[in-house]
């Protein structure tokens, strides 16, 4: 009764496209980060301890990962509130 051929052919050239614009969106929004300087560890230690809870580690380790970070990360940091967005930051 309906010809499923014509739709069925669109899906192949549709898919990778929009493929492609998800992957851009998600990478675009992973990415800009107000950049965060290492002077800011503390702040960003005590933001990142918030975030995670009980599961945060020590702070003497949270500060040496902070100062090892670049600011981009440490500015994903402070963006992030939930522990999920954290965990994508470094």
């Amino acid at each position: 009764m309906f010809n499923t051929n014509k739709r069925k052919s669109l899906l192949p050239s549709i898919l990778p496209l929009s493929i492609g614009i998800a992957s851009i969106l998600m990478l675009s929004g992973c990415t800009n980060y107000e950049p965060v300087a290492a002077g800011k560890c503390p702040e960003v230690v005590k933001h990142a301890k918030k975030v995670l809870g009980a599961m945060a580690p020590d702070a003497k380790t949270m500060m040496a990962d902070c100062k090892a970070a670049t600011d981009s990360e440490r500015g994903c940091v402070m963006a992030a509130t939930k522990k999920g967005a954290l965990a994508q930051c470094m």
